[in-house]
């Protein structure tokens, strides 16, 4: 699977972004989908996660209620809508394919994108 992520960008406190992962490969409708984040200076952290089938969804603390993502296996593509954003959102977003049923953690990802930033001023 190849991952290439966009959408990312900068955006005022209390705005919103989407960010989009195309998928490409005969396993992407297979495979579990992630976002996860880096912020300078600090480890990649999980964001969310949506299984393979997309009726399950997972998501970090720090963005419940805030972020919803979502897949559309006929465009292979991976969705992180992003609303009330925070300075502390600030860090390069990576999606992640696991050709499992679910990815909840950095170590678990098979496959990886390049990253998109995403910048969040006060």
């Amino acid at each position: 699977v190849q991952l290439q992520a966009s959408g990312g960008g900068l955006v005022q406190a209390g705005g919103s972004l989407r960010l989009s992962c195309v998928a490409s490969g005969r396993t992407y409708s297979s495979s579990a989908m992630g976002w996860f984040r880096q912020a300078p200076g600090k480890e990649r952290e999980f964001v969310a996660s949506i299984s393979w089938t997309g009726m399950s969804t997972y998501y970090a603390d720090s963005v419940k209620g805030r972020f919803t993502i979502s897949r559309d296996n006929a465009k292979s593509t991976v969705y992180l809508q992003m609303n009330s954003l925070k300075p502390e959102d600030t860090a390069v977003y990576y999606c992640a394919a696991r050709t499992s049923r679910n990815i909840r953690s950095a170590g678990e990802a098979d496959y990886w994108g390049q990253g998109t930033q995403v910048t969040v001023s006060s």
